[in-house]
């Protein structure tokens, strides 16, 4: 591959990237959609990836949701959602318990995909994103065969509505979510494309993973991160632009690529996410206006 100079990439990039940014919905636990367009209104972005779970759990409160964006000039270029049962305490939980991999809840995590897939369609969304779980490494594993088959099925789901499905990137390495998805084989199926992930799971370098996962882009996110210094735990989830992501070498590559679908900036950690997601779209701004 061509080596990349981030600096020319940047003064060329296809389609402006202050355009395409999103607020990942979730990041800021609102809790009406009330809320949520005010919050919006801070920041001064007017794209939503938005969270599904509280929309299918509470149409008393969420159902207005859709009607209220058209009014604000608010549009939604995905949606996200969660699995049942997941538990973050410690990197063994969240192996055990993550995505769609328990069998005790898989009967309920299906049932909300069908569910979501409603809400999304009444939001005209196209692609929907979510945590598979961890992917066994090789095929010889006997779950491989187990969670190839449940996401074929909610690949399949997905495609019969005309949507895409995007699974969360860093909790396995790029090169063996690609061989996963090359062999699902189905064109609905790709990434949410998360640098920070690659670094807080200790999963190899985001520019690298990005080229290896080229072919499956669906969305990307701005979140940045510094790298664990203790094996078998996390690294720390930071203010994008202050952590160990290179953007000017991600934005590069990207534009290589020629990647024209949406970056969501998505904040897990902190009490001023308001706040430090308008310093991203700041920092972003910056960097490639």
């Amino acid at each position: 591959m061509q080596v990349i100079n981030p600096e020319s990439f940047l003064m060329s990039l296809p389609l402006s990237v202050e355009d395409r940014l999103a607020v990942c919905t979730w990041s800021l636990q609102p809790e009406t959609p009330e809320a949520l367009l005010a919050h919006l209104k801070a920041i001064g972005i007017t794209k939503a990836q938005i969270a599904l779970d509280p929309l299918r759990e509470n149409p008393a409160i969420w159902g207005r949701y859709g009607d209220l964006c058209r009014e604000s000039g608010i549009s939604q270029v995905s949606g996200m959602m969660v699995t049942v049962g997941e538990d973050y305490s410690t990197m063994e939980a969240i192996k055990e318990t993550g995505g769609v991999v328990p069998d005790s809840t898989w009967p309920e995590n299906l049932a909300n995909f069908k569910e979501n897939i409603l809400v999304a369609k009444d939001l005209g969304l196209k692609l929907i994103t979510f945590h598979a779980g961890f992917l066994p490494h090789e095929p010889s594993d006997p779950a491989f065969d187990k969670l190839m088959n449940r996401i074929r099925q909610i690949g399949e789901l997905f495609g019969e509505n005309e949507m895409d499905l995007g699974f969360e990137t860093g909790q396995e390495t790029a090169e063996t979510l690609k061989d996963f998805l090359d062999q699902l084989a189905l064109p609905n199926v790709g990434v949410n494309f998360d640098p920070a992930n690659m670094i807080l799971y200790d999963k190899g370098d985001p520019i690298e993973a990005l080229k290896v996962l080229a072919p499956y882009l669906k969305q990307c996110h701005i979140k940045d991160a510094t790298r664990t210094v203790e094996a078998g735990q996390w690294g720390e989830e930071v203010q994008s632009g202050t952590g160990q992501v290179d953007w000017k070498d991600f934005f590069a590559t990207l534009n290589q690529l020629q990647y024209t679908g949406n970056f969501a900036i998505e904040r897990e950690a902190g009490e001023q996410r308001v706040e430090d997601i308008l310093a991203a779209k700041n920092y972003v701004s910056d960097l490639v206006g």
